[in-house]
C-alpha cells in the first residue's frame, strides 16, 4: 500500500495570556510525478483565515495570525498522500571528472545549493570525508554521494538529543553523533564541498512492517514518523535522494514535504507572537494507510470544530514561535 493518511498536530501552551501570534507552516506534501497529494487540511484553534504561496524552492507555505488573546495555540495539518514507484529507465553514469569540467556552470546555475550555509558551513574536518568518499566512489559522481551517504551512515551514531534544532554540522562532527537532520545536513557539506549541488529534504517516513530486518532500526530512528534526507543533483542524471540515516535507498515510504538549502528554509512550524508567557511546544504525527477495507479515504471531517487533541510528545527538534517586544 503506497496510499498515506497523515496528520501532523503541533500545539502551543503558554504560561500567560498572549496575542498577536503571526505563523507559517510548511506542511503541504510536494506533488510531482513521484508523489501525488490528493488532498490537504489545514486547520487551526483558535480559527484563523489562512492564506498560501509557493516560496522560492517551490514549497507550500500557508500563513495565518490570530489577533486576539489565547492561552495555547494547535495546528493540526491532514493529507493523503500517493507515492509512485519509479518507472524511469536506468540513469546514464557521469564521471567524476566530467563533473569537474562542469564545475563552473553547476555553481552559476545551483549556487544557494552549492555555497555553505548556516547549517552547513564547509569545514576543513569534511576534508576527510570527501577524501574517503571520492575513494570509494569507483569514479562517478553518483558513486561519490552513495559513498558519502555511507560513510555518515557507518561513522555517526544516532543518539535522541544529542544535537537540538540549530545545531550545524560542526556539533555533529565534534561528537560523532546525533539524529536525521544533522546526518543530512553533514551530507549535504561533503558533496557540496566536491562541487555537487544538494538540496535538504523535509518529510515522512512511513513505519515498515514489525518483522522488517530495520524496523528495530527505524522504530528509533523515525520516531514519530518526521524525517530528513538528502538529493543530490548528479549531472545528466537530475536530482538523487540518498538517506544516510537509515542507509538504504530512499523508496515509497519517503514522502516529501519541502526542500531547501538546510533545515532553515524547511522548518514545519514558525511564528512569533506578542507577550511575556513562556511556552511549551508539542508535536504529534501519525502516518497510515489511508483507505479503509471498504476502500474509502479515511479524511477526517472538515474541522469547523478540532476533534480533542491526541496525547503530545515534546519533541526538541522542531523551533517555536519568537516572542515579539511589548509595545
Amino acid at each position: 500500500m503506497n496510499r498515506y493518511r497523515l496528520v501532523h498536530t503541533t500545539q502551543f501552551h503558554y504560561d500567560g495570556p498572549v496575542s498577536e501570534s503571526y505563523n507559517e507552516v510548511r506542511l503541504r506534501p510536494t506533488h510531482d510525478e513521484r508523489q501525488s497529494c490528493l488532498s490537504f487540511r489545514l486547520a487551526s484553534h483558535p480559527d484563523s483565515r489562512v492564506t498560501a504561496f509557493r516560496d522560492s524552492f517551490g514549497n507550500w507555505v500557508h500563513q495565518f495570525n490570530i489577533l486576539s488573546e489565547h492561552r495555547q495555540l494547535r495546528i493540526e495539518a491532514e493529507s493523503v498522500v500517493l507515492t509512485h514507484e519509479d518507472t524511469s529507465p536506468a540513469p546514464e553514469t557521469i564521471s567524476l571528472r566530467e563533473t569537474d569540467s562542469r564545475r563552473e556552470d553547476l555553481y552559476e546555475e545551483y549556487y544557494d545549493h552549492i555555497a555553505p550555509s548556516d547549517y552547513v558551513p564547509h569545514l576543513p574536518d569534511l576534508e576527510r570525508f570527501v577524501t574517503e568518499a571520492e575513494k570509494a566512489s569507483g569514479g562517478t559522481a553518483a558513486g561519490f554521494a552513495q559513498s558519502a551517504s555511507n560513510l555518515i551512515h557507518n561513522r555517526f551514531r544516532y543518539v535522541k538529543g544529542a544535537t537540538h534544532v540549530h545545531s550545524s554540522i560542526s556539533d555533529s562532527l565534534s561528537i560523532q553523533a546525533g539524529v536525521c537532520q544533522d546526518f543530512a545536513h553533514l551530507l549535504l557539506g561533503i558533496v557540496r564541498m566536491r562541487g555537487l549541488p544538494a538540496r535538504y529534504v523535509s518529510g515522512y517516513l512511513v513505519p515498515g512492517p514489525a518483522a522488517a530486518v530495520d524496523a528495530k532500526q527505524e522504530e528509533v530512528i523515525g520516531g514519530q514518523a518526521s524525517h530528513a534526507w538528502a538529493e543530490v543533483l548528479i549531472p545528466v542524471m537530475g536530482w538523487r535522494a540518498f538517506d544516510p540515516t537509515l542507509g538504504h535507498p530512499v523508496g515509497l515510504r519517503h514522502i516529501r514535504i519541502a526542500y531547501g538549502r538546510d533545515y532553515g528554509d524547511v522548518a514545519p512550524v514558525r511564528g512569533v507572537y506578542k507577550g511575556q508567557a513562556g511556552q511549551r511546544l508539542s508535536v504529534d504525527v501519525r502516518v497510515r494507510p489511508a483507505l479503509d477495507e471498504d476502500g474509502h479515504e479515511q479524511m477526517n471531517k472538515p474541522a469547523a470544530n478540532l476533534p480533542p487533541a491526541p496525547a503530545l510528545v515534546e519533541r526538541p527538534q522542531q523551533p517555536g514561535q519568537q516572542q515579539q517586544q511589548q509595545q
